[in-house]
């Protein structure tokens, strides 16, 4: 049976937390720290499926779900440097999170995949992870569909920019659907998604908030996506998967986060697949630095 516990992180310059999923009744192996999808715009820590936490936990997997600061109160340098701390401060003092040391693996959703993706590639961690879970991840590699507007959410009753009025200005990190996600959807409408969360040079921004000049990361890569994503283009998902020779898993479903669905059997076989590809990198761990 699962276990989950909140714990504060900082009340300064927002307040953030952290939720602790556990199975009191499994020894767990490794640490999942984990980062929520949203655009960079709204969502949750705990957006997590039930069926995802029960799985994990299950296998001996202990999640850790942090906050992170929300755009366009918080602009990307920030956001990035705070994921980064989260993740330094579990390397750090672990201790706070779980009661032994243990390894660990960074899992995301959508933009939390993209952070996690960025904070692996910007060596500011002090170790690297195990591995990386990219669901439907991205690292504005491809083209420029993140610069244009959606065909998909064009296709959605328009919305006016006066919805921004609507965020609050102060450093936050939970965006609920019905006051925030207006906003993510009038970035896709006008093609000014970027603009909400950057400002500066398009240089700096493929420079420093893109993969475009990371030829390797520091740990094998599991990226999974739908055929017919509706926010990120598939081809986006092949330039990922070819940069870092990743471990694919092709959804045939017409939605971005397909993994939603629990009752899916895509769904179930995607865990099933993530949890393998976590034990298969803790067993070469284990063979690379045998007990003494």
């Amino acid at each position: 049976m699962t276990e989950q516990k909140n714990i504060i992180l900082g009340r300064e310059p927002y307040f953030k937390q952290a939720t602790i999923y556990s199975n009191p009744q499994i020894s767990p192996k490794a640490c999942i720290l984990y980062f929520h999808g949203g655009g960079l715009l709204y969502g949750s820590r705990e957006d997590l499926p039930r069926l995802h936490i029960n799985m994990f936990t299950d296998a001996g997997f202990l999640i850790i779900a942090f906050d992170y600061p929300l755009a366009p109160a918080a602009k990307l340098e920030f956001i990035l440097s705070d994921v980064v701390g989260s993740i330094n401060d579990y390397i750090q003092s672990c201790e706070k999170y779980c009661r032994v040391k243990l390894p660990y693996f960074l899992w995301g959703r959508s933009a939390g995949a993209y952070l996690c993706l960025l904070a692996a590639a910007c060596e500011k961690v002090a170790q690297p992870p195990l591995g990386i879970l990219s669901y439907y991840g991205y690292g504005f590699l491809d083209g420029n569909w993140f610069n244009m507007p959606s065909n998909y959410y064009c296709s959605l009753p328009s919305v006016s920019p006066s919805c921004l009025t609507a965020l609050p200005p102060e450093i936050h990190a939970t965006g609920d659907l019905d006051t925030h996600y207006s906003a993510y959807v009038y970035g896709r409408q006008s093609g000014t998604w970027k603009s909400l969360f950057y400002e500066g040079r398009e240089k700096y921004f493929f420079l420093d908030y893109s993969l475009r000049t990371c030829n390797m990361l520091p740990c094998p890569l599991f990226c999974a996506h739908s055929i017919n994503d509706t926010d990120v283009p598939y081809s986006e998902f092949l330039e990922l998967c070819c940069k870092y020779n990743a471990q694919r898993f092709v959804a045939s479903r017409d939605t971005h986060d397909f993994d939603r669905f629990e009752k899916d059997s895509v769904t179930l076989q995607l865990l099933q697949n993530s949890i393998e590809f976590m034990e298969s990198h803790l067993d070469r761990q284990t063979v690379s630095h045998p007990k003494i």
